[in-house]
C-alpha cells in the first residue's frame, strides 16, 4: 500500500513539474508572439486585386450590365485613342492611403502604353467615401491635377452623393474622354461672370463695325434726328445682344458721335475725321505605362 501510495504521489509530482516547466514555455511564447504583433503595425497593405476587366467591382455595387457598359466605353477609348482607363470600385483602401494605394495598383497594373504612359485609373472606396484619378506621366500635362480635382468634384461626387456610383463612374469617364480627344471642360460656375464678360467684348467689334457703316446713312437721310435715332436703335441692340445695359450706353453713345462725324451734321456743325473699324471588356491587361503620382483625390 506504501509503494502505491508513494508512487501516486511520485506521478502527481511528475505531472505538475511537467505543466510548469513544459507548458511554461510554450505559454511564454504565446504571449511573446502576442506582444510581437501588437508592436507591428495593426493591419499590412490590402493585396492588390488582378487585373483582368478595365472596370474591377470589389464591392458588388454594379451590376453585370453596367459593367459591360462601362467597359465597352473604355474599350472605345482606347481604340480610339491607345489611352488605356481603369475603374478599381473596392470597399476600402485602409490602412493605406488612397494616394498610396493609387500609386501602388498603378505600378502593378501598368495601364497606358509602354513609353507613352497614357493610362488613367479611376479608384473608388466606397466605405470610406473616398475617390482618385490616378494620371499617368504621359498626360499629366493635359489631365492636371487641377482638371481632376474638376472632375472629381464637379461631375463624379454630385453622382455619389445621391448613391449613384454607375452614374459618377460614367460621367467621369466622359470627361476625361473628353479630355484625351483634346476638348476641354465646360466652365466652371465660379467663371460664368468672366465667361459673360469675355463674350460681351467679343460681340462689341462686330457691333461697332455695323454702328460705323450704318449711322452716318441715317444722319444723312434725316438729319440731326438720324444721329439720335441710330444712337437709340444701338442701345437697344446692344443691351441685348451683349447682355449688359451698361455697354449698351457705351455704344448707343459711340454711335450718335460717329453719327455726327461722319454725317456731317453736328451740334455746332460740322465736324471732320476718319477712322476705321476691324474686328476647343474582359481579357484586359496593362499596356507597360509609367506613374508618378500625378492626380488628384476628394470626397462626398
Amino acid at each position: 500500500m506504501r509503494f502505491f501510495y508513494a508512487a501516486q504521489v511520485f506521478f502527481l509530482a511528475l505531472l505538475a513539474a511537467l505543466m510548469v516547466f513544459g507548458l511554461a514555455p510554450a505559454t511564454v511564447q504565446a504571449q511573446s508572439q502576442a506582444a510581437n504583433q501588437a508592436s507591428k503595425t495593426p493591419d499590412s497593405p490590402l493585396a492588390l486585386p488582378v487585373l483582368r476587366s478595365r472596370v474591377t467591382d470589389l464591392t458588388g455595387t454594379l451590376n453585370e450590365e453596367q459593367i459591360a457598359q462601362l467597359n465597352n466605353r473604355l474599350s472605345a477609348i482606347e481604340q480610339a485613342k491607345g489611352t488605356q482607363v481603369a475603374v478599381l470600385l473596392a470597399p476600402t483602401f485602409q490602412p493605406e492611403s488612397i494616394e498610396q494605394y493609387g500609386i501602388r495598383l498603378a505600378e502593378a497594373w501598368k495601364i497606358g502604353r509602354k513609353g507613352v504612359d497614357d493610362g488613367v485609373i479611376l479608384l473608388i472606396a466606397k466605405e470610406d467615401r473616398q475617390l482618385r484619378i490616378e494620371v499617368g506621366y504621359g498626360l499629366e500635362g493635359a489631365l492636371t491635377d487641377a482638371t481632376a480635382k474638376r472632375i472629381i468634384s464637379e461631375v463624379i461626387t454630385p453622382h455619389l452623393r445621391r448613391e449613384d456610383f454607375f452614374g459618377g463612374i460614367d460621367a467621369g469617364i466622359a470627361a476625361i474622354q473628353t479630355i484625351i480627344n483634346g476638348e476641354s471642360l465646360p466652365p466652371s460656375s465660379n467663371a460664368s461672370a468672366v465667361t459673360g464678360a469675355r463674350m460681351a467684348e467679343g460681340n462689341l467689334l462686330p457691333l461697332l463695325g455695323m454702328a460705323a457703316f450704318f449711322a452716318p446713312m441715317l444722319n444723312r437721310l434725316l438729319g440731326l434726328s438720324g444721329s439720335f435715332l441710330a444712337g437709340g436703335i444701338a442701345v437697344l441692340v446692344g443691351g441685348f445682344l451683349l447682355g449688359s445695359w451698361v455697354a449698351g450706353v457705351f455704344l448707343g453713345i459711340f454711335v450718335l458721335l460717329f453719327s455726327f462725324m461722319r454725317g456731317g451734321t453736328g451740334l455746332g456743325g460740322g465736324m471732320g475725321g476718319r477712322g476705321g473699324f476691324g474686328g476647343g471588356g474582359g481579357g484586359f491587361s496593362g499596356g507597360g505605362g509609367g506613374f508618378g503620382g500625378g492626380g488628384a483625390s476628394g470626397r462626398w
